[in-house]
C-alpha cells in the first residue's frame, strides 16, 4: 500500500520567474507555496514531493543553472539511483483560459523577445546536431491518461503539441534530452493567469496534476 515504505514516484516541479511584460509570474506562486500546500491538505499516497524549484526566465544564459537543478533533483532525497524520477515544468500562457498539457518541445529557439538575460534568438536549434530547428522531442508520460483523469476531476484543460519557441520550450527541450539521458520523465503544462483561473483552482489542478502523473507512471 501507499503507506508502506517509501513512495516508488519522485515528482520535482519547476516554475519560473517574472519576464517581460509579465512582473509576477503565478508559476513562482504556485511553486514557492507548493509544498506547504501538499503538507496541509495531506501528501499524496502514490508519490513524494521532491524539489520545489524557480527558474530565471531565460535560455541559454541560464542553462548552467537549469543543469543544476536538474542533477539536485535526482542526487538527493529517497530515489537517488534516479529511478521513477519525474519533472514537471509549469509555465505561464498569458493569454490562456484553460491549462494546456505539452505533449513535445521542438528543437527551435526564436523568442518573441529578448529573455531576462538579454538574450533574443532567432531560429536557432537549442541543441546543435540533434535534428536541426525541425527536431522534436516528446514526453514519455502518458498524457492522454493524465488527461482523462484531469477532465473526469472537471478541470478544463487540453492537449497541445506547440510550447511555443520561448523559454517555456527551450527549457522542455533540454529536460526531455535529459530525462532521455538519466532514465527518468518530464512533463511541461502551460497554466493561465490567475486572472483567468484563480490562485486556489490552480493550486487545487497542480495537486491533482501530481496525482494523476503518479498513478500513471
Amino acid at each position: 500500500m501507499g503507506s508502506e515504505g517509501p513512495k516508488s514516484i519522485r515528482i520535482n516541479v519547476t516554475g519560473f520567474k517574472r519576464f517581460h511584460g509579465v512582473d509576477k509570474n503565478p508559476t513562482e506562486t504556485i511553486v514557492n507555496n507548493l509544498r506547504d500546500y501538499v503538507e496541509s491538505n495531506g501528501p499524496g499516497a502514490d508519490y513524494t514531493l521532491g524539489i520545489c524549484s524557480v527558474l530565471e526566465t531565460a535560455g541559454d544564459g541560464a542553462v548552467t543553472q537549469l543543469y543544476k537543478v536538474l542533477e539536485s533533483g535526482i542526487s538527493t532525497g529517497i530515489n537517488s539511483d534516479n529511478k521513477n524520477v519525474v519533472w514537471l515544468h509549469l509555465g505561464l500562457s498569458s493569454g490562456a483560459l484553460k491549462f494546456a498539457i505539452e505533449r513535445q518541445a521542438i528543437n527551435e529557439a526564436s523568442f518573441c523577445c529578448p529573455d531576462q538575460l538579454g538574450w533574443q534568438p532567432q531560429q536557432l536549434p537549442i541543441i546543435l546536431g540533434d535534428g536541426g530547428v525541425s527536431g522534436r522531442r516528446e514526453t514519455s508520460c502518458s498524457v492522454d491518461a493524465i488527461l482523462e483523469i484531469l477532465k473526469m476531476k472537471g478541470y478544463d484543460l487540453t492537449i497541445s503539441n506547440d510550447a511555443g519557441r520561448f523559454v517555456c520550450n527551450f527549457v522542455y527541450y533540454h529536460s526531455l534530452m535529459y530525462a532521455e539521458q538519466k532514465g527518468h520523465k518530464c512533463l511541461f503544462v502551460h497554466i493561465p493567469p490567475f486572472s483567468r483561473v484563480d490562485e486556489e483552482t490552480q493550486m487545487e489542478f497542480v495537486v491533482a496534476l501530481l496525482e494523476a502523473i503518479a498513478s500513471t507512471c
